[in-house]
């Protein structure tokens, strides 16, 4: 028998993130209701609800965002992309509670969220419907973006809900803003040398030069981080502060990617494919590592939102060989 809704909850994306979430929310009994602009994922969503794969489906409410009228009231979780977030809160009323689930930072959107979500599971969903893959498994880091923010009481019940229902971990914390800088660490690095080249993530590790290059931002992302003061949490096996002393090591760093490669083969981040379609992250992950680094010389990080800007303006085509820009 199914459970009687107890709460009810908007989804803002129905990529790998949101359904996962969904499927999660569903399953505990939440009303969920999932906001997308894929006509066919809204259409498959309303015929057959939210899948996962090897787990199950959970019945959800689906609508066309063109056709979304949120109450003044409603919890939403924000699982677009930064490009997309302006568009959202075109919407809102100011008495909406948002809980962005990003890894990038928009200035614009911290300013009205208290609380924010981070995701360090990867999950990946089918283009044309919500059904999504988790190739790796994590947590969902939930927490205020200030320590002396209390958890809203509708957050903590989702919060209690996921713990119990989702197939990944969900950890409550203090404060979400070392975690979700930490995973700005990698994401700014795996993000626009993905971009560039097409290669997925596990190829990343496995392609010399690939290996090379990611290794240096992120002893520069790390590097930036650590000036600037900025705590830092673990996400993944690691502390960041770890990595970097691990990527001192060249041969090390090489020897340690191997395993991380296996399990990461056919993953791709997300800002992969967003270059053909002329708009990407990129300021949202690389740009804000240089608006904390000021005047610091990054010149990986310059050249990633320099090159991923130029390649999106042209729609010109990932290739290898775009990583001889980096290099140069």
């Amino acid at each position: 028998m199914n459970k009687a809704p107890t709460s009810s909850v908007t989804i803002v994306g129905a990529g790998g993130i949101g359904c996962a979430v969904g499927h999660g929310l569903a399953s505990g009994g939440w009303d969920v209701l999932m906001v997308e602009t894929n006509a066919a994922k809204v259409e498959h969503g309303l015929a057959h609800g939210i899948s996962i794969e090897g787990i199950g489906i959970q019945a959800a409410r689906f609508t066309r965002f063109d056709d979304w009228k949120p109450e003044s009231n409603d919890l939403i979780l924000l699982c677009t992309k930064c490009f997309d977030n302006a568009a959202v809160l075109d919407r809102l009323q100011d008495t909406a509670l948002v809980i962005p689930i990003q890894n990038g930072f928009d200035l614009e959107l911290q300013s009205r969220c208290s609380h924010e979500c981070i995701a360090s599971f990867v999950s990946e969903c089918d283009a044309g419907r919500p059904h999504t893959r988790i190739t790796r498994m994590g947590d969902l880091h939930i927490g205020p973006c200030d320590t002396s923010a209390p958890l809203p009481n509708a957050l903590a019940q989702l919060a209690s809900t996921l713990a119990e229902h989702a197939i990944f971990s969900t950890v409550t914390v203090q404060n979400i803003l070392p975690f979700k800088h930490s995973k700005l660490m990698y994401n700014a690095a795996i993000g626009p040398l993905a971009a560039v080249t097409g290669l997925d993530n596990g190829q990343l590790l496995t392609h010399r030069v690939a290996r090379k290059l990611f290794f240096a931002f992120l002893r520069e992302n790390f590097s930036i981080l650590r000036k600037a003061q900025i705590p830092l949490a673990t996400i993944g096996p690691f502390h960041p502060r770890i990595v970097n002393r691990i990527l001192r090591t060249p041969m090390l760093g090489t020897m340690m990617s191997g395993p991380f490669s296996r399990s990461l083969k056919g993953t791709y981040c997300s800002m992969s494919g967003d270059i053909e379609l002329g708009r990407t992250e990129v300021d949202n992950f690389n740009g804000h590592l240089l608006k904390i680094a000021r005047d610091e010389l990054c010149p990986f990080n310059t050249s990633a939102v320099r090159l991923v800007n130029h390649m999106a303006a042209t729609r010109t085509k990932p290739e290898l060989k775009m990583l001889d820009e980096f290099l140069t």
